[in-house]
């Protein structure tokens, strides 16, 4: 099975580059890239950059270039404060680009339009680690507090992200498997977000998150690659 894994922020790249000092990295047009060792086989690491601009644009460039039949995007997202908790992993069954303004015709619909419920049945009946499955609303902006109470009236939302709206809307035009864990950085609420204006925080919160998500991507590609051929009894 021909794995991606793709990062997105800066922040989030770094800390791969220090989970794994010794990388051979390459460039691409979008970023950096590198071959990792799991314990079943290689997969590929490759840096697609923030903003849904530079992940539509690198996830598609993954898809002309090596052709995987997986893509998994390991990142972090910021989550509504007494929505969810901090640390939690988000396993996106759906995903929703919620800065979509149209003011000719309806935003709704331009937001149906790019919103992606993704397939996972070559996941496995029982998840080898514990997540919160659900959505996660995507923009080209931090949280807004102004913004949750409507966010949670009109989407349910608990946390949002930059990036996984796109990935995954490509991913399913490209009828390419598309896994996203993504775990909960920093917290926001109606007043202001605890990372804004403290990006040590931040930066903090998305290495234990990263290395998290690494410490537990073997299991999670072995058991995607045993439902692969054809096993799902565990």
């Amino acid at each position: 099975m021909k794995t991606v894994i793709l990062i997105s922020a800066d922040a989030e790249w770094r800390v791969v580059k220090e989970l794994y000092p010794n990388l051979e990295i390459q460039n691409s047009p979008y970023g950096e890239l590198a071959s990792l060792a799991l314990e079943t086989e290689p997969v590929l690491l490759f840096q697609g950059g923030w903003g849904k601009i530079s992940a539509a644009a690198s996830t598609q460039y993954v898809i002309d270039h090596f052709k995987p039949d997986l893509l998994i995007n390991l990142g972090t997202c910021g989550g509504f404060e007494d929505r969810i908790e901090r640390g939690t992993i988000i396993l996106v069954e759906k995903t929703i680009i919620y800065d979509i303004i149209e003011q000719m015709t309806d935003s709704d619909e331009a937001i149906e339009h790019y919103s992606t419920n993704l397939d996972l049945s070559f996941l496995p009946r029982i998840l080898p680690f514990p997540v919160s499955r659900g959505l996660l609303v995507s923009a080209d902006r931090d949280i807004v507090s102004d913004n949750i109470p409507t966010l949670i009236k009109k989407y349910d939302a608990v946390a949002a992200d930059w990036e996984s709206g796109a990935i995954a809307w490509i991913a399913k035009n490209n009828n390419v498997k598309c896994l996203i864990l993504r775990g909960v950085s920093d917290l926001v609420n109606s007043e202001s977000g605890e990372a804004y204006g403290n990006y040590d925080l931040f930066a903090q919160h998305t290495k234990e998150i990263m290395r998290k998500l690494f410490e537990q991507l073997p299991k999670w590609h072995d058991a995607i690659d045993k439902v692969q051929h054809g096993y799902r009894g565990y």
